[in-house]
């Protein structure tokens, strides 16, 4: 009996004191929290700005494009001439690679190849430090060659389109000459104010281009959408133009989401390309000595022809082309002029030559 209750007690003893033991035992660590998802990488944004620039190229291009041969009209060729003037060097410049950057905003392989960049905040902020240090890293990105596909293909037929206003209005120029054309009999009048109408055209070149709201809002919700402008997939290689280059370098900045309001200052940068500006700015000036040469009316039908339409499509395809490009030098209708690269006529720029045979001067 004595000796059970000695087994009962030290069984409880026991009991005792291995819940005490167990109640001095370092408890199991909690597992730590996981740690809080990655933001998302910022949204697509591209500033109203650019869309703005846009819309001025797009809206001029447009315009300018009306203009056709078989004009009936001295005053017909007038218009065309304010019309085909009526454009800002530097602006349609920077409208041309704003664009340009909307274009390649409606490339999906080049928006997803540069967003791969997006995720990780220390190589976004990198990809963003790269590009505006030096643009033709866009031109590296993923999807770069589709996104100048639409670029090179999308300018190129506005190019290609002055370029046939440009032969039908030369040609004009010569058949108005003929003795069966009635047009012939006020054609081969001289222009009575040269002096005001070359000032002008002169005039119409310095006013500052107004955006267009409608056109404007059209390119931002196409921008900052990746849709809208109906073009056709197309794909261009390297070597690219800087034209290119920084419409890819505006387009990569947007699809980082570093190309909103807050980022103006750098998108209209990258919009500022001293060949693209040269080019126009020439063939201003190439205007401006034709009607200072030009008499009749169908000499005039010639400036418009040669130094609106021809140079409107010589240097948008120089935007879009590292090819160099050849245009001709300022002459009047019934000339002979030489083809002479447009930088070579910054060097000097002549009198244009004097009209051919047919020409009542």
């Amino acid at each position: 009996m004595l000796k059970a209750l000695s087994r009962r007690g030290l069984s409880a003893a026991a009991v005792a004191a291995a819940l005490v033991l167990a109640s001095c035992a370092t408890p199991e660590p909690e597992p730590a929290p996981a740690p809080p998802p990655a933001p998302p990488p910022p949204a697509l944004s591209l500033n109203s700005g650019v869309a703005e620039a846009a819309s001025i190229y797009v809206a001029f291009m447009r315009d300018v494009g009306t203009i056709r041969a078989g004009f009936d009209s001295a005053e017909a060729i007038q218009a065309a001439i304010r019309k085909g003037a009526s454009y800002e060097p530097g602006q349609l410049s920077r409208g041309m690679i704003a664009y340009g950057s909307i274009l390649a905003l409606q490339s999906p392989e080049f928006v997803q190849g540069v967003r791969t960049y997006a995720v990780d905040p220390a190589i976004r902020q990198q990809m963003i430090d790269r590009i505006l240090a030096d643009p033709a890293a866009a031109a590296t990105f993923p999807g770069a060659e589709a996104a100048a596909g639409l670029i090179v293909a999308t300018i190129g037929s506005d190019s290609a389109a002055m370029l046939a206003i440009a032969d039908a209005v030369e040609a004009d120029a010569y058949t108005i000459q003929e003795r069966n054309d009635p047009r012939r009999r006020w054609a081969t009048v001289h222009i009575a104010d040269r002096t005001t109408r070359l000032e002008g055209a002169k005039s119409l070149s310095v006013v500052q281009m107004l955006p267009s709201a409608d056109e404007s809002a059209r390119l931002f919700a196409a921008a900052n959408s990746g849709s809208g402008l109906g073009v056709t997939p197309a794909s261009a290689g390297p070597p690219y133009t800087p034209a290119v280059v920084r419409s890819l370098a505006v387009a990569a900045l947007a699809a980082l989401g570093a190309g909103g309001e807050d980022a103006r200052a750098s998108t209209e940068a990258l919009t500022t390309e001293q060949n693209s500006e040269f080019c126009l700015n020439m063939s201003k000036l190439m205007l401006f000595q034709c009607l200072a040469a030009s008499r009749p009316s169908y000499e005039d039908m010639f400036c418009v022809g040669r130094h609106v339409a021809r140079d409107l499509a010589t240097c948008t395809a120089q935007n879009i082309s590292p090819a160099p490009l050849q245009v001709p030098q300022s002459a009047v209708a019934g000339g002979a002029p030489e083809q002479t690269p447009v930088a070579a006529q910054a060097a000097v720029v002549s009198p244009a030559p004097t009209a051919g045979p047919n020409s009542s001067s």
